[in-house]
């Protein structure tokens, strides 16, 4: 007997040692394998580009770029737009992530709808819908001729304004939800202890709730920052030639110069700007905070005398808005918290307001009878939706969006939702770094990813594919994948897999049979998110699609940068209304999925 029980005990041990890591490796590997080949390798490969030609390694691309002002007054323009957006979009986008937070039920689901609808409309359509507001012949310029103001129409396009405004505008949504995910979490009772230990609204505000936000301050200003530094749609459409993005240099590089070289130049110059700005984020609250972490408070000798200057300037703050909030309170014979809400309210609707009128813009002109984008509509008529149903260009590339978005969705699911799993479930000290891995394709700037995806196609022959496309189009929808589930996940009662497991059933089972069935709300949610991320992009399908197999959002591009007609105020039209049902399913699915 002694023999058998010898053998039998070593055959278990290898199966235990194996299973502690296999099963995490098994469900991160395709998201690792993906980012690997479609992220690292063709970005490495951009940036080798830059320091590498047929004799070998130079340095003569850089000497280039700084040999020029022209290229350093561009970064600095980039930089300038950048940063004003980023300002403006955190200290709009505050006071809708505010009052979202501390409203509950239907409210909260209303207010959250608008921002959502917002953050996903195409960045097209809310671009071009400044066009029609701000142009000679525009709403603006109607109104203030029709209230008697001006005689002439006024230049309110092309102009760093109008290209601010239109940043501001395209980027507050992305601030504002950043913001919202750090507010959610904050014990509301802490600003309600000041207020009965006597300190006035503003007061409670400014000394004890704002400092507990500065994280997702702190992070909604990262990721505007660094997406309004890769942006090119809206300089190009609402901006002159002294507006001129650094984006704009790389496209001209590689689509006109076919200069690979000099474009991986500006690439690097651009990454080293994003990397500098995340070590200074790091240096001053600490990149854990990206990862769902507190802000850990870093070891300088001038932390007191940075604290003392802090508290003194929030006090200040503080006093101001409740000298600025008493005269509504004596006014309305109410206490100045009252007036505080009411005020923000009022603001919050103006800010929405703001956002969703460019794209509600674009409806009454698409039915206008008139040749013209001229406001206001003269007659109505249905011609421009007809050329757009009638036209082999623009019905291919509707069906080609619609493949690429299907299939981008279906991979997305597929890889998203185990790491999801992993990063809620798993045990292990490097969640965090996993979690930064998942986001580095919302951090890398699009149009990197774009120059350098679009060598590596043309190197193995997927340039102009739907496949490539879907490929691509993954790598940057995989990260809203996965924070969907994570959301819904961290709601999900955990002890139903433990009765299913006391009954007997085994993992497998019990994850088709129980898990599943109640986490497909949520995960239908994430395949619609990463849908329409797929179906609005353009920066990737700039640059893979090739000859006429082009996508809705490249034809509607070349159609803007042609002619301005009234055909794309109907796509317009016909893309928010998509995008609205389409959003409208996935916010009811996620909210479905949190309460199951």
């Amino acid at each position: 007997m002694k023999p058998s029980v010898s053998h039998s005990a070593p055959v278990a041990a290898p199966s235990a040692r194996w299973r502690p890591w296999l099963r995490p490796a098994l469900m991160s590997a395709p998201l690792l394998i993906l980012l690997l080949v479609l992220l690292a390798y063709p970005v490495g490969q951009l940036l080798m580009l830059s320091i590498r030609n047929d004799s070998g390694f130079t340095l003569a691309e850089y000497r280039k770029l700084f040999a020029s002002p022209v290229y350093v007054e561009v970064l600095l323009i980039t930089l300038k737009v950048s940063l004003l957006t980023t300002l403006f979009s955190v200290l709009f986008g505050y006071p809708v992530a505010f009052l979202i937070s501390t409203v509950v039920g239907k409210r909260k689901n209303r207010l959250l709808y608008w921002v959502l609808l917002s953050f996903w409309t195409s960045f097209l359509v809310r671009t071009f819908g400044w066009v029609v507001l701000l142009g000679r012949n525009g709403v603006i310029n109607w109104c203030l001729k029709t209230l008697g103001i001006i005689d002439t129409p006024i230049n309110l396009l092309y102009n760093l304004p109008a290209v601010v405004v239109g940043m501001v505008h395209a980027l507050m949504p992305l601030a504002a939800l950043t913001m919202l995910s750090v507010m959610e979490n904050i014990d509301r009772r802490l600003p309600s202890a000041a207020s009965t230990l006597g300190a006035r609204p503003g007061t409670a505000f400014w000394r004890v709730y704002f400092p507990l936000s500065l994280p997702g301050v702190a992070s909604g200003a990262l990721m505007v920052f660094v997406t309004a530094i890769g942006f090119f749609i809206t300089p190009a459409l609402l901006g002159g030639r002294h507006e001129t993005m650094i984006t704009q240099l790389i496209i001209d590089q590689v689509m006109q110069a076919l200069n690979w070289g000099f474009a991986g130049a500006i690439s690097v110059l651009l990454l080293v700007v994003v990397l500098a700005v995340f070590a200074v984020y790091d240096r001053m609250v600490g990149l854990s905070t990206m990862a769902g972490g507190g802000a850990a408070a870093k070891p300088s000798g001038g932390n007191a005398l940075m604290r003392r200057a802090g508290n003194a300037i929030l006090a200040t703050l503080g006093n101001a808005t409740d000298a600025l909030l008493s005269p509504f309170a004596r006014r309305r014979g109410a206490v100045a918290g009252q007036s505080g809400g009411a005020v923000l309210r009022y603001a919050v609707i103006l800010l929405l307001v703001f956002l969703s009128a460019p794209a509600f813009m674009m409806i009454p002109l698409s039915f206008d009878s008139a040749s013209g984008l001229a406001w206001p509509p003269r007659g109505f008529s249905l011609q421009w939706y007809y050329q757009v149903f009638e036209s082999p260009l623009w019905m291919d590339a509707i069906a080609r969006s619609m493949l690429v978005g299907l299939g981008t969705g279906v991979l997305s699911m597929l890889i998203g939702t185990p790491m999801a799993f992993l990063l809620v479930r798993g045990s292990g000290r490097g969640k965090a770094g996993m979690l930064a891995l998942v986001l580095a394709p919302m951090i890398v700037p699009r149009m990197i990813l774009a120059v350098g995806v679009f060598y590596f196609f043309a190197r193995i022959g997927l340039v102009g594919s739907s496949f490539g496309l879907m490929l691509a189009h993954t790598v940057v929808a995989v990260p809203y994948v996965v924070i969907t589930m994570m959301a819904v996940l961290r709601n999900y009662d955990t002890r139903l897999d433990q009765a299913a497991y006391s009954m007997g059933a085994s993992p497998l089972a019990t994850l088709r049979r129980v898990t599943l069935p109640i986490l497909s709300a949520g995960m239908l949610s994430s395949f619609l998110f990463a849908f329409a991320t797929s179906f609005d992009e353009l920066t990737i399908a700039l640059f893979t699609t090739g000859g006429l197999s082009t996508t809705l959002p490249k034809q509607f591009w070349d159609e803007t940068t042609m002619q301005i007609s009234p055909v794309i105020a109907a796509v317009s039209t016909c893309l928010f209304a998509f995008i609205t049902l389409l959003i409208s399913a996935a916010d009811r699915l996620r909210r479905r999925g949190l309460a199951s």
